[in-house]
């Protein structure tokens, strides 16, 4: 199974949503890096990403954005390849 990295926060909604829909598509282990607790970690991901805002989600070393991109990558299908790679 593929590696997930996500940048993400204790109380954010779509964090979570993003966590639910990668564990009913069978991903057991996710290493979150909590940018609430640490903001040097917001800096790094700002500066991996280009973006501010928490879910960021990485597929083996693969930037996939936030929920509402890793959501529209599994409607369109191709979640579950990168998954399984």
């Amino acid at each position: 199974m593929a590696k997930i990295v996500m940048y993400t926060s204790a109380v954010c909604p779509y964090c979570m949503n993003a966590e639910r829909l990668l564990k009913h598509k069978g991903v057991t282990e996710i290493e979150k890096i909590r940018v609430d607790l640490q903001p040097a970690l917001r800096d790094e991901m700002i500066a991996k990403t280009g973006r501010r805002t928490v879910p960021q989600i990485f597929i083996d070393d693969r930037h996939i954005g936030g929920f509402d991109d890793l959501h529209a990558l599994d409607v369109q299908g191709g979640l579950d390849p990168l998954l399984a790679a």
